[in-house]
């Protein structure tokens, strides 16, 4: 495995915690800020949002830019947003804050996926990938419970100040560890766009789309979910976080390695059942938090390891167009999360956060269609 993989890994890690940490610090943000849940909440839509349509336009505009400059540049806007999150005085200013990173952060993320894709051989492509995913989900591990822990000691700004400090280390790194990786010629848009006319890939993408939608509307509102089903606070919410990300960067390093020994589309399936039942359950476990718990694990090895499985099954499908693919699966990713904050948001104000899962889990049942759909079409062809 080439080293730089684990240096890209690193900064998916920072970029991913930034994205993810505000989850854990709604309520603190709310009450700060003199805004509600649901408005706390569209701090992470927006971000998601501007994720997934600034990827693959920014990979577009920057494609002729040598890849260790642009993620430098990338590195220097992307701390520039966390500062203007720290110290915003009001709920419209860290909204910019928030447009920032998630400008800066979707083409880091997209350039991470894409190297590591590119500099490994294609045997080990699917680990590569996985393990750049786990720099996501392991921020989860370490970003969230320490954001939930600096957050409630010492308000909700310190875990942005936090981030940017990491986010120095990571220029660091990259300035003096980072090889140079030529650009590859761009592709126009709408050639992007253009292969979603093949039903496989369209289908796939929109697996994605569903299953991290179903995601997100429970867990942007898992603190407060946690806090009115179960009375848990502070310390309790940050070990159900760090839980989670334990099984979340399992899940990932699973999915990436049977991924490639059973093959991704065995792998997508059994993930996605698994994902499916564990947040069906979990509206039904939190009687009592070791059953809970046991849901909440499931749910998280789940979800992740469905990631890096569903962008192998794309490289496979269509092999000649394999960074539009991850570019095309990055946008329907943050679309996912986008979309699923909202309606979790509007679930939370109209009715209650402990229906979230249930809405989350009609999600996941409408991406297995999804994905049985695309994988007929696959293995129609396949038969022809």
């Amino acid at each position: 495995m080439d080293k730089r993989v684990y240096l890209l890994t690193i900064v998916s890690f920072v970029v991913g915690m930034v994205e993810l940490i505000i989850g854990g610090i709604l309520d603190l943000v709310a009450v700060d800020l003199d805004v509600s849940l649901g408005q706390a909440g569209l701090l992470i839509t927006i971000f998601s949002l501007i994720f997934a349509i600034a990827a693959p336009i920014l990979l577009i505009v920057t494609a002729k830019i040598e890849r260790k400059r642009l993620t430098l540049i990338s590195l220097l806007v992307f701390l520039l947003g966390n500062i203007v999150s720290a110290i915003s005085p009001s709920y419209s200013v860290l909204f910019m804050g928030r447009i920032i990173t998630a400008l800066s952060g979707s083409l880091l993320i997209i350039l991470c996926l894409t190297m590591a894709a590119n500099i490994v051989k294609p045997a080990y492509r699917g680990r590569a990938i996985g393990i750049v995913t786990m720099g996501v989900s392991g921020s989860l591990v370490l970003g969230v419970p320490i954001g939930l822990m600096l957050g409630n000691v010492f308000g909700w700004r310190a875990p942005f100040v936090f981030i940017a400090v990491l986010t120095l280390f990571s220029i660091t790194g990259v300035y003096f560890l980072m090889e140079k990786v030529a650009p590859k010629p761009s592709v126009p848009l709408r050639k992007q766009l253009a292969t979603l006319k093949n039903r496989k890939i369209f289908f796939a993408h929109l697996t994605t789309f569903l299953f991290l939608a179903g995601h997100a509307t429970l867990y942007t509102y898992l603190t407060p979910f946690a806090k009115t089903t179960m009375g848990l606070e502070g310390t309790w919410v940050s070990v159900i976080y760090l839980i989670f990300g334990i099984a979340a960067v399992s899940g990932g390093a699973i999915g990436g390695t049977l991924s490639d020994q059973i093959g991704s589309k065995r792998m997508i399936l059994t993930a996605m059942v698994l994902f499916g039942i564990a947040i069906f359950s979990i509206t039904y476990t939190t009687f009592a938090l070791p059953i809970f718990l046991v849901s909440l694990v499931f749910w998280g090895m789940g979800n992740w390891a469905i990631t890096p499985a569903m962008q192998s099954y794309l490289i496979e499908t269509s092999p000649e167009t394999s960074d539009i693919q991850q570019s095309l699966s990055n946008s329907a990713l943050h679309f996912g999360i986008a979309f699923g904050s909202f309606v979790g948001g509007i679930v939370v104000e109209q009715a209650s956060v402990e229906v979230t899962p249930i809405f989350g889990g009609l999600f996941v049942i409408i991406a297995l269609v999804s994905v049985f759909i695309s994988m007929a079409k696959s293995r129609s062809k396949e038969n022809a």
